[in-house]
């Protein structure tokens, strides 16, 4: 086993993987979606735990905190550790219309406008492994639906220059949300060759109509969005 220096296990890790930033929904999912968890990781703060998925194989939930560099740290940990198949469950902000807060969307592919996926060599686009992303859309329909198609990464949470507006990218193809984590997912995962997709929770919407999320609509969605991704790591 290769030594990692932030992720330190104290439970066996799956090798399939839930991955949202948030310790606390890391907490959430692994008490709705895991029998008897263990916790995982709980160093840096960033919650991990290990238990039985509704499949009655193991299942491992890792927050990776937020941003690209925070990520890619756990993700690439993760893989030495042996992780194989990987799904972000985080959240995002709309950038079109036709949204609520809450909406899932099942991201194909994602704009790097990023710079930890850059650094990794990431070109304009990255995309996640087909088959998953398949698997996330079914399970997802079978659950309240999602759209799927093409998100944004960003490297800011708080944007005065209005680059959440305008992410450049191709009108043919528009994304339809913006984040903070899936490019780097995708890239890793491309490099490191293990299996990678996303399924993201609208939390903000950014386009001709604005709003915010409460917090129980939040955890709703993301137990949502959680159900999806174990349902399709199990399919």
């Amino acid at each position: 086993m290769t030594p990692t220096l932030h992720v330190h296990p104290t439970a066996e890790l799956a090798e399939r993987v839930l991955l949202p930033g948030d310790p606390g929904r890391a907490l959430l999912l692994a008490q709705t979606l895991l029998e008897q968890p263990k916790m995982f990781n709980h160093n840096r703060g960033l919650w991990g735990y290990t238990g039985a998925a509704a499949d009655g194989a193991p299942l491992t939930i890792q927050s990776t905190g937020m941003g690209g560099p925070s990520a890619a740290i756990v993700i690439e940990e993760l893989v030495r550790l042996g992780a194989r198949r990987l799904v972000r469950v985080g959240t995002c902000g709309a950038l079109v219309g036709g949204f609520v807060l809450g909406d899932a969307i099942v991201a194909q592919e994602a704009i790097c406008k990023d710079g930890t996926s850059r650094a990794l060599g990431g070109g304009e686009r990255v995309a996640a492994d087909p088959a998953l992303t398949t698997a996330l859309a079914t399970a997802a329909a079978d659950d309240g639906g999602a759209r799927s198609g093409t998100v944004v990464t960003t490297d800011l949470f708080y944007d005065e220059a209005g680059a959440h507006a305008d992410p450049d990218h191709d009108p043919a193809h528009p994304a339809l949300a913006i984040e903070m984590e899936t490019a780097t997912l995708f890239r890793l995962a491309a490099l490191r060759g293990v299996q990678a997709g996303c399924v993201l929770a609208v939390s903000d919407l950014l386009g001709p109509k604005r709003g915010r999320i409460d917090a129980e609509a939040m955890e709703a969605a993301a137990q949502r969005i959680g159900r999806v991704a174990a349902t399709a790591l199990a399919a």
